[in-house]
């Protein structure tokens, strides 16, 4: 699997990044089966949290074998100092590590989020300081996180962000126009870029959920190298979370070491293809 570069940060991660919601439910066989499948297909990067179920609990006996192999990214949703290190502690603990190579703020929507996690990214800077990380970046989904990531990387001193890219989402004028304004602040300052969403189709909308991730994400393996490619063609772009589900977590796989080539006429085709698709954000809509 190829390896690029993740900014500032040094590390060659594997475009494909093993996304640990996919590990919700704590089933020990899958994941210790899915865990292998993706480090032996060249996964070399890890983002879990706290959040995301039991997953820190099946995760942590797995990452202990191979921590020198693995680059691994935590994040916390907390607001308080106090609230921020506990977590983070605890995290560590369950992960089985005695430091992050990446924390995050987690789930940084909006302008009025990020004002609102002052205290806890300054927390978190402060770890990096004592060597509890060497990284810290911001993660966040909706319409309004790429703005309000700009802003971050304006404000502290981050070395990574993530956020959703998709051709869904590329078709929208505005939600390109802030991505790519974050993209070039990125490359401008040697930001590491990570994408989450590459695989996302549309909401549920009252349909029977048939896998695990909030949003229904495309299965087809052409339809979910499409996402991929994508998302790893844009630029700027360094890696891909794979999606919250172990089904078509092997399908991404699969994707992210095929042909990564998408060229303009194909992006705009692919565009194309998905742009009267219902939008998956909000996530939860009143």
């Amino acid at each position: 699997m190829e390896k690029r570069r993740l900014g500032r940060t040094d590390h060659h991660s594997s475009v494909a990044i093993l996304g640990g919601a996919a590990f919700w439910d704590g089933d020990a066989e899958t994941a210790a089966a899915s865990f292998a499948a993706a480090l032996a297909a060249g996964v070399n990067h890890l983002d879990v949290a706290p959040q995301y179920g039991q997953a820190q609990n099946v995760l942590g006996p797995l990452i202990a074998p191979v921590r020198d192999e693995l680059f691994v990214a935590c994040k916390t949703l907390r607001h308080d100092p106090d609230g921020v290190r506990a977590q983070m502690e605890d995290s560590l603990a369950l992960l089985h590590c005695d430091a992050f190579d990446l924390y995050q703020l987690h789930a940084v929507t909006d302008l009025a989020e990020l004002d609102s996690r002052d205290r806890a990214v300054r927390a978190i800077l402060a770890a990096r300081d004592e060597g509890l990380t060497r990284w810290v970046g911001i993660t966040g989904h909706e319409h309004t996180a790429p703005a309000a990531h700009l802003e971050a990387l304006k404000r502290y001193d981050l070395d990574t962000v993530m956020f959703p890219v998709n051709p869904r989402l590329w078709a929208d004028p505005e939600y390109r126009r802030d991505a790519e304004a974050l993209l070039e602040y990125a490359a401008e300052h040697d930001v590491g870029v990570m994408a989450i969403k590459a695989a996302a189709a549309r909401p549920w909308a009252g349909r029977e959920a048939t896998a695990t991730t909030w949003y229904e994400p495309y299965t087809r393996a052409d339809e979910v190298d499409r996402g991929v490619r994508f998302a790893l063609s844009t630029p700027g772009v360094h890696a891909f979370c794979t999606p919250g589900d172990h089904g078509v977590l092997a399908t991404a796989l699969t994707a992210a070491t095929g042909d990564l080539a998408m060229d303009g006429t194909a992006r705009e085709a692919a565009m194309a293809e998905v742009a009267q698709e219902s939008s998956i954000f909000p996530m939860f809509p009143v």
